[in-house]
């Protein structure tokens, strides 16, 4: 028997089809230039989610002509930069030359973060940080270190807990994903240590960053290091107490931070963990866009280790992406 042709046709009533096209028209569109990489994967993974914004696509054999490039950033809201520095300075220089049709932007790299012009985009960062971020034509996206270093003590130096010109120490332990292209190719080769510190010369790129943001006067010390699984992260600070003025208690530390970040649904302070906690591992926000914030201590040794859980691929990358995309697209 021969079967009747069958056709993919809508039947619902044309006023729902024009609302149907209507609302794919004015979603807004993103372009994510390096959408290969380890954080492109990542924010694109997101957006796929997500109903409310349209994707935007190259050809792979056209991901470095400048010219289908440029011709993408005419026509989108919005442009996420996941490339190197050089190559992200480049980029922008691209879409400065579209005049009053370029995108916004939102640039992953560090080659933007402390420069004039463009909003840092730690949306929690202080009370109208979401707002200048919203009304901000160029975002940096902040360093995954910066995110929970950052978190800790500026709201410390804000209320006076912490000195800015207090010499401070930063340790923190990454996934391998976060050392780029060549680390993540020798973990999973099974060439890499198990761990490893590494910029041991005191000159990682992410210290203008930190000092910046934080409010600190005098450079601190940060020492990064890897360990051998993907992703999670955890920034320590450890402090003596009596030598800060005051000599504030952990009750204190702990307290300033919960003002700072109270209402926030993605930075939420732990209370009191060592009551419950002896041991912290790094991977427990693998896949959330969430972080954890610490005061340890024990009351007597005048003693505390402020320490920041986080996934350095969400709120450390992608995910703090997507949160300054939807800031910068008045999405909800």
């Amino acid at each position: 028997m021969r079967r009747a042709p069958q056709y993919l046709w809508d039947f619902s009533p044309l006023s729902v089809q024009l609302e149907k096209t209507a609302a794919a028209a004015t979603k807004p569109k993103v372009f994510i230039d390096g959408e290969a990489g380890t954080t492109g994967l990542q924010i694109r993974d997101r957006l796929a989610r997500l109903d409310d914004l349209q994707v935007r696509s190259i050809d792979a054999d056209k991901r470095k002509d400048a010219d289908a490039r440029k011709a993408m950033m005419a026509e989108v809201d919005l442009v996420v930069l996941c490339l190197p520095d050089d190559a992200a300075r480049e980029a922008v220089a691209l879409a400065d030359e579209l005049g009053a049709d370029a995108p916004r932007i939102l640039d992953a790299s560090t080659a933007h973060r402390v420069a004039p012009g463009w909003a840092y985009g730690f949306a929690e960062l202080d009370k109208g940080q979401a707002a200048a971020i919203a009304k901000s034509k160029r975002v940096a996206n902040p360093g995954c270190y910066p995110t929970g270093a950052i978190a800790l003590l500026r709201p410390l130096i804000g209320a006076g807990l912490l000195p800015a010109s207090f010499p401070v120490t930063i340790n923190a332990v990454s996934g391998y994903s976060g050392g780029g292209k060549s680390m993540i190719e020798a973990y999973a080769a099974g060439t890499a240590p198990s761990f490893e510190l590494y910029a041991l010369g005191l000159e990682h790129k992410h210290i203008p960053e930190l000092i910046h943001y934080t409010g600190l006067t005098q450079r601190p010390i940060f020492v990064p290091s890897v360990g051998n699984y993907m992703q999670g992260m955890l920034v320590s600070i450890p402090l003596h107490l009596d030598a800060l003025p005051g000599k504030p208690c952990l009750r204190d530390l702990e307290l300033a931070l919960d003002a700072h970040y109270r209402g926030q649904p993605m930075v939420s302070v732990v209370p009191e963990p060592g009551a419950s906690m002896a041991r912290l591992e790094p991977e427990a926000l693998n896949g959330s866009d969430k972080m954890e914030l610490f005061v340890f201590g024990k009351a007597e040794l005048r003693q505390a280790v402020l320490v920041a859980r986080l996934d350095n691929l969400g709120k450390g990358a992608a995910g703090a992406a997507v949160q300054n995309m939807r800031l910068m697209l008045g999405l909800e």
